[in-house]
């Protein structure tokens, strides 16, 4: 039986300590004791955001923080920017057209970071719009978008920006009062180092402006019925609060290491991942990698599911492939959250031989070593 390696970009893998938590004897969620719980939480998601916002905590996956970032923000009839980029980039919009809100699509090609040139022509040519949908990672591409500089651009406007942050939060540099980020969503099965089953929306001043301004067709999904409740340290309905307590020990390993620490360390694991992947003669997906995960092209006359599936069932290692209009053509290694180097270079390790079971011709460490040159500080910096 081999020990199993997450090496996805969600759900990713989670520490024996916060696990432990899921096991302790259920708390009944109104408790003194479970409110307590989320005191300290809501204070390290504050850390983690980057933000003096309060951070709503909501039990759904990721997605369902982007349900309530639309609903509560634009009326139905109301006008979006959607910075079209991914599979998930296009999420927005089909949230935006299941509540009648007209979406405007701002299109890149997938694995190109948008322009922030672009989105400013947008805004001029619906100065109406209420709000700007983009992603921080694409998870569907391994692509890293311009979100500060976005958020200078919408600032200047009457629009909110709102940024999927799911896979992002946590993994890679993210500032949102100081990047003029509105409404930041997050979820909890990413660098947050737990299981699906929670998602995070940190609302600001402008934002609730707009959220003030109409009454939403949301009932489950009511951010202001979140707030409401925030205000007393609780939820407006059941949540799942023994992932909230494990929740509390991920953010006590975030804290004890740094939020900036961390950002540097998934720097390094994705500049490694990616001068491991480039070592063996395969081409890096995205034009501007982000840093949770490294998505590749599947080299010509192989199926992604043959490098997959080798690398599971020898070495463990599982991987993902392509998501859309690329399913089958790249690969995905996460590298988020309770990873480390080791993790990276075994991961390597596993595609290297993989792909000679496969028949590619690959030096054996060739992968490996030009990760460590990178862990080492004696490899050259990563060009995609």
């Amino acid at each position: 039986m081999r020990k199993p390696r997450l090496m996805t970009p969600g759900p990713a893998m989670v520490p024996e300590d916060v696990l432990l938590e899921l096991a302790r004897p259920v708390i009944h969620h109104r408790s003194d004791e479970a409110k307590q719980v989320i005191v300290e939480v809501a204070e390290g998601l504050k850390e983690v955001f980057q933000t003096k916002n309060d951070v709503m905590i909501l039990t759904s996956s990721g997605t369902g923080a982007m349900e309530a970032a639309v609903v509560n923000v634009v009326p139905p009839g109301g006008k979006a920017i959607v910075l079209n980029a991914g599979h998930f980039a296009a999420r927005w919009a089909a949230i935006c057209k299941a509540f009648g809100i007209v979406a405007v699509t701002v299109d890149t090609e997938w694995g190109q970071p948008v322009d922030p040139a672009r989105v400013a022509e947008a805004l001029e040519r619906h100065p109406d719009a209420v709000a700007v949908y983009g992603t921080l990672s694409e998870t569907s591409t391994g692509t890293g978008h311009p979100v500060k500089e976005i958020g200078e651009v919408v600032a200047k406007t009457d629009a909110v920006f709102v940024v999927d942050g799911i896979s992002g939060v946590g993994a890679m540099e993210c500032r949102q009062d100081e990047w003029k980020i509105d409404v930041l969503c997050a979820g909890s099965q990413k660098a947050l180092m737990l299981p699906p089953g929670l998602a995070f929306v940190s609302v600001g001043p402008k934002a609730w402006a707009k959220i003030d301004a109409f009454e939403s067709h949301s009932y489950y999904f009511s951010l202001k019925a979140a707030r409401s409740k925030a205000k007393e340290f609780d939820t407006p309905y059941t949540p799942a609060h023994t992932l909230i307590l494990a929740l509390r020990a991920a953010l006590r390993r975030i804290k004890d290491e740094g939020v900036e620490s961390i950002w540097k360390r998934h720097a390094l694991m994705s500049e490694a991942c990616q001068a491991g992947v480039k070592a063996l003669g395969l081409e890096l997906f995205s034009a501007r990698p982000a840093e949770g995960l490294t998505a590749f092209l599947v080299p010509e006359g192989m199926k992604d599911s043959q490098i997959r599936g080798k690398m599971a069932e020898r070495f463990g290692v599982t991987t993902v492939g392509g998501q859309g209009k690329i399913k089958g053509k790249i690969v995905r290694i996460g590298h988020m959250g309770y990873t480390d180097e080791l993790d990276v270079i075994s991961a390597l390790a596993a595609l290297e031989m993989a792909l000679s079971d496969l028949g590619l011709d690959v030096e054996p460490g060739k992968a490996v070593t030009a990760a460590q040159q990178v862990f080492l500080g004696k490899g050259e910096p990563v060009t995609a």
